[in-house]
């Protein structure tokens, strides 16, 4: 299984990401990023645009287990981070992480 939190951490280091939901959003509109991540605490109204807009564009989103604080602690910023957008994955094994999702969606969501 990847480490997430090892996994975005190289990302902030090595590659090219954006922090904060507007930038996110934007992101999402536009489809530049290769996939978004969303604390668990981020408000809903914004999830819920990222979502929409994530499916229109077909970027992942991805929800991160803890929130905005430990978010922003694996991304070693001193501000809260409730949505980071990842353009560029860098070193990081990220994209790795979606992969099992966008499998999961593809044969139906059979649960």
């Amino acid at each position: 299984m990847i480490d997430v939190d090892k996994a975005i951490s190289t990302a902030v280091k090595t590659g090219k990401v954006s922090f904060g939901s507007n930038s996110a959003i934007q992101s999402a509109k536009t489809g530049k990023a290769k996939v978004i991540i969303v604390a668990s605490n981020c408000p809903a109204e914004i999830r819920s645009d990222l979502e929409y807009y994530c499916k229109l564009s077909n970027v992942p989103l991805v929800v991160y287990k803890g929130s905005s604080t430990d978010l922003a602690a694996v991304c070693g910023k001193p501000f809260l981070v409730s949505a980071l957008t990842i353009r560029e994955p860098g070193d990081s094994e990220i994209l790795r992480l979606v992969k099992p999702m966008e499998a999961e969606e593809s044969e139906g969501g059979s649960e």
